[in-house]
């Protein structure tokens, strides 16, 4: 079994989030999903999973701009091993 290779990273402001789960079916890689968790406001909030690639199109679909999009430079890490 290999190991999930993440080429991004998305850093979710949940106090934000009003848990319209818009997100969930937009991601590509289906790294998104709503967990048990809940903000103030007693909405569910996404939590993500490994293997994010940094496309942003949970930062686009997202009305509360819960999302930001960040992208590992992957030749840079390949160097670094």
């Amino acid at each position: 079994m290999s190991a999930v290779v993440s080429r991004g990273t998305v850093v979710i402001a949940a106090e934000r989030c009003k848990g319209c789960e818009l997100c969930v079916p937009a991601c590509p890689p289906r790294v998104l999903l709503m967990s048990d968790t809940r903000n103030a406001i007693g909405a569910r909030v996404p939590e993500l999973l490994p293997g994010c690639t940094g496309c942003g199109a949970c930062l686009l679909v997202c009305p509360d701009f819960c999302f930001e999009v960040y992208r590992y430079d992957v030749e840079a890490l390949a160097c670094a091993d």
